[in-house]
C-alpha cells in the first residue's frame, strides 16, 4: 500500500475514533447532557478567569454568533456564568460556574488518560519523533 494512502487512511479513523471515543468518554454520567462541543466550548472558556465573547470565538475558530448559540446553552445547562463588563457594559464575559468547573477537570483528565496511553509503551526517541509528526501536522491544519 501507498505511504500517502495508508496515511490517508490513518488519520481519517484517528479523527473518526478520536471524537467517537471522546463523545463516549466525556460526555456521560453526570455530564450526559453535554456535547464535544459544548465540552470544547467550556475548555476554552477555562479555568482562570472570565474571558470576552470574541476572545472565545476566535480561539475555537467561530463566529462570536455561533458562539452565543453554545454559551446560551450552557448557560440553562448551568456550567457557564454571563456578565457584563464592569469597564465596558457592551462586552459581555463568560466563565465556568462551579459545575461547568468540574466538567473541565473532567474532560481534561480524559486527555491526560488518552496521552499516557499513547505514550506509555514509546520509547525516548519515539515520543520525539511522535511529537514533530503532530506538531508539523497541526501546522498543516494552522495553515
Amino acid at each position: 500500500m501507498n505511504i500517502n494512502h495508508m496515511l490517508n487512511e490513518v488519520l481519517v479513523k484517528l479523527f473518526r475514533n478520536i471524537n467517537m471515543i471522546e463523545e463516549r468518554s466525556i460526555c456521560s454520567g453526570e455530564y450526559r447532557d453535554l456535547t464535544a462541543n459544548d465540552m470544547h466550548v467550556i475548555e476554552a472558556v477555562d479555568l482562570e478567569e472570565a474571558k470576552n465573547m470574541t476572545s472565545v470565538a476566535k480561539s475555537l475558530g467561530v463566529t462570536t454568533g455561533t458562539l452565543t448559540i453554545a454559551v446560551n446553552s450552557l448557560v440553562k445547562k448551568g456550567y457557564v456564568d454571563r456578565a457584563r463588563s464592569e469597564e465596558d457594559r457592551r462586552v459581555v464575559l463568560i466563565s465556568l460556574s462551579e459545575k461547568g468547573r468540574k466538567a473541565y477537570l473532567h474532560h481534561q483528565q480524559f486527555h491526560e488518560q488518552m496521552i499516557e496511553a499513547i505514550v506509555e509503551e514509546l520509547t525516548q526517541e519515539e515520543k520525539v519523533v511522535l511529537e514533530k509528526a503532530l506538531v508539523k501536522l497541526d501546522q498543516f491544519f494552522r495553515a
